[in-house]
């Protein structure tokens, strides 16, 4: 049997090296763990680099641009008042007419009025007052309108119909105005070479009430045969034209020779601010030549022409004659006159545009000594200069302005067989198309009333 071993004790001082050796691994991997653990699952929160400095730059001082608005074009300064609201004029109108290349002649009895139609369409207008127009078969659309009628004596007289052919002019035109639509603006304006008087100061609205004032006007004109034309009329006044007063053309317009007549007429009309112009005449040759006075080289070579002895012998005994020419005509008109009485015709009515000559030729009577010839007393300008001052009229009335020019239409009022040539008509036929308008030519009593187109005419 074995002897049981003996058991040996451990040296106290190597446990505590054990025990320090064991407790220090112990702690050290527990710090270990936790700082893999703090590595692995809590992560660093996350760290943001603040951004750069931003360097804030003034910015540019402010750019002031200023904007001129553009300046209106000149106008007449007018008054502010108060007025009816049927009172107030509507804008500018323009009557964009076709080309005119074509003009016409009726005929004696042909009646109707072939290609006579102006109707176009306008440009520039809100349409509140628009109107058709149709005087004696010319038509066209407007807002603005004036009739000049021709009142003087050779618009009465036998060949042309007399007073009942006036009578039928008047109509027309009063019913016109009385077929106008209420906003339309109008006038009329009564002519006797260059003495003129308006139914009202300036443009009226169309209207039931002015309408009336307008046959209460007119009525009495030509309305018998002794009291004629404008003559004796107080209100008939010779205008002052206005526009282009420095030219040379205008100077001369008042000089009463009938193309200066003419011209002087187209102009006053011009000067209405019209866009459409009606003119009912017996006399009219478009642009025709213009005529000036003398300047003294002329005027020098007439003094001495009627300074020679002959030519005084002769003026003499001419001028003695004239209580005897004017005994002869009174004579034969009463004579005349007492025969359409008991006809229950009118009296008859003598042109007078050169007085006791004008009379003594319509009746067909005779000087004894007639008047001596002498050299002219006015000299003719170039028809280019005339045409340009009227282009500038134009501008200087509407185009500059901004306004439309307006339309002008001549119906020309003729006897049966009252003369009218080629260059008449072609002359006539220029006029109109410079200003976008048309003619007509009526002869006599019978065309005139059967020309008629107002009283048709619906707005």
């Amino acid at each position: 049997m074995l002897p049981p071993t003996k058991k040996k004790k451990m040296n106290p001082l190597l446990m505590k090296v054990i025990v320090i050796s064991v407790g220090m691994h112990v702690i050290a991997g527990f710090i270990a763990g936790i700082i893999t653990v703090a590595n692995i699952v809590i992560q660093e929160d996350t760290q943001f680099e603040e951004p750069p400095v931003v360097e804030i730059e003034e910015p540019p001082p402010p750019v002031k641009v200023q904007i001129k608005p553009q300046q209106p074009k000149q106008q007449q300064a007018q008054r502010l008042s108060m007025r009816p609201v049927a009172n107030i004029p509507v804008a500018q109108v323009d009557v964009n007419l076709p080309d005119m290349d074509q003009s016409f002649t009726v005929s004696a009895g042909l009646g109707g009025i072939g290609g006579g139609q102006l109707l176009g369409g306008t440009r520039g207008s809100i349409g509140m007052g628009l109107s058709d127009v149709s005087v004696f078969g010319l038509k066209t659309r407007a807002e603005r309108i004036l009739f000049v009628i021709d009142a003087n004596r050779q618009m009465v007289t036998d060949k042309k119909g007399g007073l009942n052919s006036y009578k039928v002019i008047k109509d027309e035109i009063t019913d016109m105005v009385g077929n106008l639509s209420a906003g339309t603006l109008f006038n009329v304006m009564l002519q006797d070479r260059s003495r003129t008087m308006l139914f009202k100061p300036q443009l009226s609205s169309a209207g039931a009430e002015v309408h009336q004032q307008l046959i209460q006007w007119i009525t009495p004109i030509n309305a018998d045969a002794i009291n004629v034309g404008l003559e004796k009329n107080p209100a008939a006044k010779k205008p002052k034209l206005t526009a282009l007063a420095d030219e040379e053309v205008h100077k001369v317009l008042p000089h009463g020779h009938r193309g200066n007549e003419t011209a002087f007429m187209t102009q006053y009309a011009l000067e209405q601010n019209v866009d459409a112009i009606f003119f009912i005449t017996g006399y009219h040759r478009g642009f025709e030549k213009l005529r000036r006075g003398m300047n003294e080289r002329e005027r020098a070579t007439f003094d001495r022409a009627v300074a020679k002895p002959d030519y005084i012998k002769q003026m003499a005994e001419h001028k003695a004659e004239f209580p005897q020419m004017q005994a002869r005509v009174k004579a034969e008109m009463a004579k005349i006159n007492a025969e359409r009485k008991a006809k229950g015709q009118p009296a008859r009515v003598l042109s007078q545009r050169h007085g006791i000559y004008s009379d003594a030729g319509e009746l067909g009577l005779k000087w004894k000594t007639n008047r001596p010839h002498h050299p002219p007393t006015s000299f003719e300008i170039k028809d280019h200069l005339v045409s340009k001052y009227f282009r500038n009229l134009l501008d200087e009335l509407y185009e500059n302005n901004d306004k439309p020019v307006p339309s002008v239409n001549v119906i020309l009022f003729l006897a049966g067989d009252e003369t009218f040539d080629k260059n008449a008509k072609i002359l006539l036929d220029k006029y109109v198309r410079f200003f976008r308008g048309k003619n007509r030519v009526i002869r006599g009593e019978d065309e005139i009333k059967s020309a008629r187109s107002s009283k048709n005419t619906k707005n």
